[in-house]
């Protein structure tokens, strides 16, 4: 599987979704520069966490004109694999691929740490490695990462299982107290209705070297190893 992460101007963890496909699991990997419109030769489009554009506007407002978003918007269609995490998240969500819109966190401050994350369902490619409610750490850090939705969309989330992670307590419990950012029903990641573009606050790249003490994170990238694209 040939994996593409695009660089914006502020991008930050582009690295680090580098090591975890080329350096850990040692699939072909290329860099994509946001002025690329040709990535026909990806088959995995990873958009990562940072600052895009310095984030000055609104998180993601910016990146979403950037020439490459057609040429993934295209990747997505196909059924090809997307996943967005942190700002890559809020892009998604900017550009439509993905429902709802990420506001100012609860407290709002900004929160670095590791947190609690339970996986909902483990129907999608994204999380077939993962067991059934299965409690994560992982880390998270932004500022705009509260997701927000109307009722009816929440509804379609739920009736869809769409929702693929949700903040929680240690014991895997939907408290208050677990949700760190004030996110509804608790949401920390969620896909679109096919299944093939995953958006997530928390950040699994930084949780998926042994040699960082958590590899919680690796199972999201070994289980979309293990899957064939999903036609649309």
């Amino acid at each position: 599987m040939k994996f593409g992460i695009v660089v914006f101007p502020g991008s930050n963890c582009d690295r680090d979704v580098q090591w975890v496909a080329q350096g850990l699991l040692q699939q072909p990997t290329r860099m994509v520069w946001h002025e690329e419109t040709d990535i026909a030769d990806l088959d995995a489009i990873v958009l990562p966490g940072g600052f895009s554009y310095g984030d000055y506007l609104r998180c993601g407002a910016i990146a979403r004109f950037s020439p490459v978003i057609s040429a993934i918007i295209d990747h997505a269609h196909q059924g090809k694999y997307l996943l967005g995490i942190c700002n890559g998240f809020q892009i998604l969500t900017e550009v439509g691929l993905l429902p709802g819109v990420l506001i100012r966190n609860r407290d709002l401050h900004f929160i670095c740490d590791r947190v609690p994350v339970r996986v909902e369902s483990t129907q999608t490619p994204w999380t077939r490695a993962y067991q059934p409610h299965q409690v994560l750490q992982l880390p998270i850090a932004h500022g705009e990462g509260r997701y927000y939705a109307d009722k009816d969309t929440l509804a379609q989330l739920e009736d869809n299982q769409q929702i693929l992670f949700r903040y929680c307590t240690s014991t895997g419990q939907l408290e208050e107290t677990g949700n760190p950012n004030g996110s509804l029903h608790h949401i920390a990641g969620i896909c679109n209705a096919q299944g093939n573009v995953l958006g997530m606050m928390p950040h699994p790249e930084r949780a998926a070297d042994g040699m960082l003490g958590n590899t919680d994170g690796m199972d999201l990238f070994a289980g979309l190893l293990a899957s064939q694209p999903v036609a649309v």
